[in-house]
């Protein structure tokens, strides 16, 4: 006679609902053994929803349990909403942006939604990408790239709200959270101007970077106003080779080695110390400045300690996803734009206060 199994239960242990073999188990089963409606339990899984400390504490008992996960690809078919916040970003961009990714994320989870990460090799090719943001139907969208009167019109037609991050949307009207590069580059030539220096010399960033070219627009900009001469500009990928590379070639245009190296990030301010001290045996400060933007945690260390700009990457993050929070709720309304200002940290790279020495000499090849 083959013997009945029998299984062994605790006083007030719950049990599961009978299901098929391998079945997902779903908020229908959870709701039956905590004795509440579906309705309830898909109230306690949706951040700030109305629901009853005792209904929660029943809900959530009764999914520990079960094991319950929410579906939420289920749960978007009903709110018709994905819960997917794109951010769209350069891979070419300032190495910073690991930080705001961060802050992004930490922002976005917080309004209950996740962050879908799409990256650029260059931010003229977001066209290519802009086809797979519109699939996953996200509820909105943070655009850290330029775009194209028309590529900003998509996302209106698309109802999908986007605030820009650090790109000004010029006469479109769109919001947007960015710092004042232009202002900063500015700021920075000052400094470097009234320590006397006159020669400068700009490594730029990508030609399709709209933070390098408001960066060197303001370097531009602030020597022609104070009436010094038009500094030598070669172009950088915003790479440590970049950096050297850059050097070599506004010395070799100049014939000799300028007051001043402006680079347009400070990755690529690196590659240009490392160049001028350990190659070209240039004395830096002494001979010749260097100064980069973003301060990176790297700027900081004691073998570089580069003269560079910090821009409030954390502030800028956690305003551009309340602006897209609000967006997202209420549509609509007058764009707004958000400026935030750099401050100047002052490493030792550069001679900020003082008249320069005049060398006159050649660096070495």
């Amino acid at each position: 006679m083959r013997k009945k199994n029998t299984v062994a239960r605790n006083p007030g242990t719950a049990t599961r609902p009978v299901s098929g073999a391998g079945r997902r188990v779903t908020s229908y089963d959870v709701a039956l053994l905590a004795g509440v409606s579906q309705s309830a339990v898909s109230r306690c899984f949706k951040p700030g929803a109305s629901v009853s400390p005792a209904t929660h504490a029943k809900v959530m008992q009764a999914a520990i349990s079960l094991d319950y996960i929410p579906n939420a690809a289920a749960r978007s078919l009903i709110t018709r909403r994905s819960n997917l916040v794109a951010v769209i970003i350069s891979n070419l961009a300032n190495l910073y942006y690991p930080q705001v990714l961060s802050d992004l994320s930490q922002q976005i989870a917080r309004q209950g939604k996740r962050l879908l990460l799409f990256t650029l090799e260059r931010e003229a090719d977001i066209g290519k990408v802009l086809s797979d943001v519109w699939q996953y139907q996200v509820d909105g969208a943070v655009v850290a790239a330029c775009l194209s009167d028309e590529q900003m019109a998509e996302f209106g037609r698309r109802d999908v709200p986007l605030v820009l991050f650090n790109r000004s949307p010029r006469e479109h009207a769109v919001h947007a959270v960015l710092c004042d590069q232009g202002e900063a580059a500015r700021l920075l030539v000052s400094r470097l101007a009234e320590a006397g220096h006159r020669q400068f010399a700009v490594i730029d960033g990508p030609g399709d970077s709209a933070v390098a070219q408001e960066r060197k627009a303001g370097v531009l900009d602030r020597l022609f106003t104070l009436g010094l001469p038009a500094p030598i500009v070669v172009s950088g990928n915003y790479d440590y080779a970049s950096g050297g590379h850059g050097l070599r070639k506004v010395i070799d245009r100049l014939g000799r080695v300028p007051d001043a190296v402006i680079c347009g990030n400070d990755i690529m301010a690196i590659g240009c110390l490392d160049t001028a001290r350990h190659q070209m045996g240039i004395q830096v400060p002494l001979q010749m400045s260097v100064a980069g933007f973003d301060a990176l945690e790297a700027s900081g260390w004691l073998s570089y300690d580069i003269t560079t700009l910090r821009q409030p990457v954390q502030k800028m993050a956690t305003d551009a996803v309340a602006m897209l929070g609000e967006l997202m709720e209420r549509r609509g309304g007058i764009a707004e734009r958000r400026r935030y200002c750099s401050y100047l940290v002052e490493g030792s790279t550069a001679r900020l206060t003082g008249a320069p020495p005049h060398f006159g000499m050649m660096a070495a090849a």
